[in-house]
């Protein structure tokens, strides 16, 4: 069999001189779960770290509204509208109020 050297640790291991030389009071989880990640990658357990991958860079696709159920009826109801002169253009002031009896 052929022995495996480890691996020097890592710079973030090194302990802190400040500190005494039991476990430290609080373990730090989030960095704990980003190492045991990297391990899984490098073990070959997971394809690839999950934090590691960037962002979609396409942006998801605009639904068309103008084929929808209900742009195509308000569409319809305007052209009404405007085929009987109940709708006025723009900037324009109606010579009488909207009455509802004509219908």
């Amino acid at each position: 069999m052929t022995e495996q050297t480890p691996d020097p640790p890592a710079a973030h291991f090194r302990r802190d001189h400040h500190e005494h030389g039991g476990a430290p009071a609080h373990l730090d989880d989030d960095r704990l779960a980003r190492l045991a990640e990297e391990e899984r990658v490098q073990a070959g357990i997971d394809d690839y770290d999950p934090d590691e991958v960037p962002a979609a860079t396409d942006a998801p696709p605009r639904p068309d509204v103008t084929t929808t159920d209900d742009y195509l009826l308000e569409q319809a109801e305007i052209r009404r509208e405007l085929n009987e002169g109940e709708l006025s253009a723009g900037g324009e002031r109606d010579a009488f109020p909207p009455t509802h009896y004509d219908r």
